[in-house]
């Protein structure tokens, strides 16, 4: 059983800068505990929705090396119909969310942030 390793911040002159993270948990792109809630993405996908104004699920596809007919394929639908579920302002069900999580082989909850 691995040790829990204590996230390190890094500070200058009071204001927190950097945090510290073990290298195998910065990869792991889980759900860490249900209990806490607590969601991880890879920084990638993180950068791609926050910055570049991608959606979650067209991020996390992007990181994964899919295209739009692969996850529409995976998801047994036509590309201009998972294209629309690609639009950053598009107000996804939970059922939807499901089922591209599915797809892309991750947790829901990974679409939800």
């Amino acid at each position: 059983m691995k040790a829990h390793i204590e996230h390190q911040v890094i500070e200058k002159d009071g204001v927190p800068l950097f945090v510290l993270v073990p290298y195998d948990e910065y990869f792991r792109p889980k759900l860490v505990s249900e209990d806490e809630g607590k969601v991880y993405l890879p920084h990638e996908v993180v950068v791609s929705h926050t910055i570049d104004g991608k959606s979650l699920p067209r991020a996390w596809r992007e990181h994964k090396g899919l295209s739009q007919e692969d996850v529409a394929k995976r998801m047994k639908i036509s590309q201009e119909s998972y294209c629309q579920m690609e639009k950053p302002r598009a107000r996804l069900r939970q059922t939807t969310r499901q089922r591209i999580a599915a797809a892309l082989e991750i947790e829901e909850a990974q679409l939800r942030i």
